[in-house]
């Protein structure tokens, strides 16, 4: 068995309130842009740290934040900024922060979310581990605080539809299926094929957007309603425990969550 045909189960998500952000700037509008977002940063958030070259480091004096002020190159610094952060912050031209980044990329499961700011602080990019690193939410939580636009590419979000690898990650569910399934399922979502959305466990509180639930996914209570010639891909979120005969009949159609247990319970009476 391949590793994309392995069951895995997604780790928790880190609390919003243990998240290690860092903020790296090398230019001088750069630096104020970080100095501004800094500056700003929620009380109930730890403060971020700053990462800066040393012709900037005076820019940040009297700024609560950690600073790090190196002197040599900014590349000789991605490793520990990989290694001991959970979002990167860049003030850097975007394909700066590609070539930087690009030698030190393992997987989505394990990248940091890396986010650029343009110099002139009117777009906030994520560019790495948009959903599962939570590079797109903070992205939209740095452009609040900047007053910038944040520029989504992520196919679900652009479609405002179902992020099947997060999916009820706010809730405290974790991601059950082989990689391939999520990396199938996720396309049928975007393409709006048929799916099943089937819930027999956790909280009904699930779907965040502000915009309706997508014509193309169909509310189930009980997997025995699912339609296998129907339904392309199915999303179930159950406490049922499945052997590898179960996933193999589903292969590459099924994505299971896992809610904590006893929630939801008083929803469903």
């Amino acid at each position: 068995m391949s590793s994309d045909q392995k069951v895995v189960t997604s780790a928790p998500a880190v609390p919003e309130d243990q998240v290690r952000v860092a903020l790296i700037a090398i230019t001088k509008h750069g630096a104020a842009q970080a100095l501004e977002l800094a500056s700003r940063w929620p009380e109930h958030l730890p403060a971020p740290h700053i990462c800066t070259s040393a012709k900037f480091g005076e820019v940040f004096a009297g700024l609560s934040s950690p600073l790090h002020v190196y002197t040599g190159a900014l590349k000789d610094e991605i490793p520990r900024l990989f290694t001991e952060h959970d979002q990167l912050v860049f003030f850097v031209s975007l394909g700066a922060v590609v070539r930087l980044i690009a030698p030190h990329l393992r997987s989505k499961d394990e990248d940091p979310g890396v986010i650029v700011v343009d110099d002139a602080g009117d777009y906030v990019i994520p560019v790495l581990s948009g959903h599962v690193g939570g590079a797109n939410a903070w992205s939209e939580r740095v452009g609040a605080l900047l007053g910038a636009t944040p520029v989504l590419t992520t196919a679900s979000d652009v479609g405002k539809t179902i992020p099947v690898d997060i999916l009820g990650r706010h809730l405290g569910w974790r991601v059950e299926a082989p990689k391939i399934n999520i990396t199938r399922v996720s396309a049928a979502v975007v393409n709006g094929e048929p799916i099943a959305f089937v819930q027999e466990a956790g909280s009904s509180h699930w779907w965040t957007r502000p915009t309706p639930l997508p014509a193309n996914v169909e509310l189930l209570k009980s997997f025995n309603q699912v339609d296998p010639a129907r339904h392309r891909s199915v999303l179930w979120v159950t406490r049922a425990e499945l052997d590898a005969p179960f996933w193999q009949q589903w292969h590459e159609r099924l994505v299971v969550y896992r809610p904590p247990e006893g929630q939801g319970e008083e929803d469903r009476g």
